[in-house]
Protein backbone atom coordinates (compact mmCIF):
# COMPACT_ATOMS: atom_id res chain seq x y z
CA UNK A 1 0.00 0.00 0.00
CA UNK A 2 1.21 3.94 -0.39
CA UNK A 3 2.02 6.21 2.11
CA UNK A 4 4.56 6.49 5.21
CA UNK A 5 5.93 3.92 7.55
CA UNK A 6 6.77 5.01 10.94
CA UNK A 7 7.94 3.39 14.42
CA UNK A 8 9.55 3.11 17.13
CA UNK A 9 11.96 0.08 18.66
CA UNK A 10 13.14 -0.53 21.97
CA UNK A 11 15.47 -3.17 23.23
CA UNK A 12 17.66 -4.53 25.57
CA UNK A 13 20.86 -5.89 24.63
CA UNK A 14 23.33 -7.87 27.09
CA UNK A 15 25.39 -11.15 26.72
CA UNK A 16 25.99 -11.80 30.82
CA UNK A 17 24.93 -13.11 33.34
CA UNK A 18 25.08 -10.05 35.39
CA UNK A 19 23.55 -7.58 32.94
CA UNK A 20 27.01 -5.65 33.55
CA UNK A 21 27.06 -4.92 30.14
CA UNK A 22 23.35 -3.98 29.63
CA UNK A 23 22.36 -1.50 26.91
CA UNK A 24 19.28 0.32 26.15
CA UNK A 25 18.26 1.30 22.42
CA UNK A 26 15.66 2.95 21.06
CA UNK A 27 15.23 3.65 17.36
CA UNK A 28 13.27 5.69 15.68
CA UNK A 29 12.25 5.02 11.66
CA UNK A 30 10.84 6.00 9.14
CA UNK A 31 10.13 3.63 6.13
CA UNK A 32 12.71 1.17 7.34
CA UNK A 33 15.43 3.63 8.02
CA UNK A 34 16.43 4.29 11.32
CA UNK A 35 16.90 8.46 11.19
CA UNK A 36 17.90 8.51 15.39
CA UNK A 37 18.89 6.42 18.37
CA UNK A 38 19.49 6.70 21.84
CA UNK A 39 21.90 4.75 23.45
CA UNK A 40 22.36 4.20 27.43
CA UNK A 41 25.86 3.44 27.04
CA UNK A 42 26.18 7.11 25.08
CA UNK A 43 23.41 8.63 27.19
CA UNK A 44 21.92 10.77 24.62
CA UNK A 45 20.38 10.91 21.10
CA UNK A 46 22.19 10.33 18.01
CA UNK A 47 21.35 11.35 14.21
CA UNK A 48 21.93 9.38 11.82
CA UNK A 49 20.11 11.13 9.06
CA UNK A 50 19.96 14.81 8.14
CA UNK A 51 16.61 14.46 9.60
CA UNK A 52 17.75 12.90 12.74
CA UNK A 53 20.41 14.83 13.16
CA UNK A 54 17.87 17.56 13.81
CA UNK A 55 15.75 15.94 15.91
CA UNK A 56 18.52 14.31 18.10
CA UNK A 57 19.49 17.63 18.72
CA UNK A 58 15.82 18.87 19.82
CA UNK A 59 15.52 15.46 22.27
CA UNK A 60 18.80 16.20 23.98
CA UNK A 61 17.74 19.47 24.59
CA UNK A 62 14.91 17.84 26.64
CA UNK A 63 16.90 16.76 30.32
CA UNK A 64 13.81 14.76 31.84
CA UNK A 65 13.14 12.71 28.92
CA UNK A 66 17.32 12.43 28.55
CA UNK A 67 17.41 11.37 32.24
CA UNK A 68 14.31 9.07 31.77
CA UNK A 69 15.73 7.23 28.56
CA UNK A 70 18.98 6.69 30.55
CA UNK A 71 16.87 5.05 33.41
CA UNK A 72 15.46 2.31 31.11
CA UNK A 73 18.62 -0.14 31.87
CA UNK A 74 17.08 -0.28 35.72
CA UNK A 75 13.83 0.39 35.74
CA UNK A 76 13.17 -2.16 32.53
CA UNK A 77 15.91 -3.75 30.94
CA UNK A 78 17.28 -5.69 34.16
CA UNK A 79 13.89 -6.14 36.37
CA UNK A 80 12.66 -8.30 32.52
CA UNK A 81 15.88 -9.55 31.56
CA UNK A 82 15.84 -11.68 35.08
CA UNK A 83 12.47 -12.37 34.90
CA UNK A 84 13.14 -13.94 31.37
CA UNK A 85 16.48 -15.50 32.29
CA UNK A 86 14.72 -17.23 35.74
CA UNK A 87 12.02 -18.82 33.52
CA UNK A 88 14.47 -20.08 31.10
CA UNK A 89 17.27 -21.32 33.61
CA UNK A 90 13.78 -22.58 35.73
CA UNK A 91 13.42 -25.15 32.58
CA UNK A 92 16.33 -26.43 31.84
Amino acid sequence: ADGYYEYTMQECVYSTSDYSDMVYLESYSFNKDVFVQFNSTVGKFVGLTELGVMNAERLNKDQALLQQSKAQVDTVCRPNAQLSDSAVRDKT
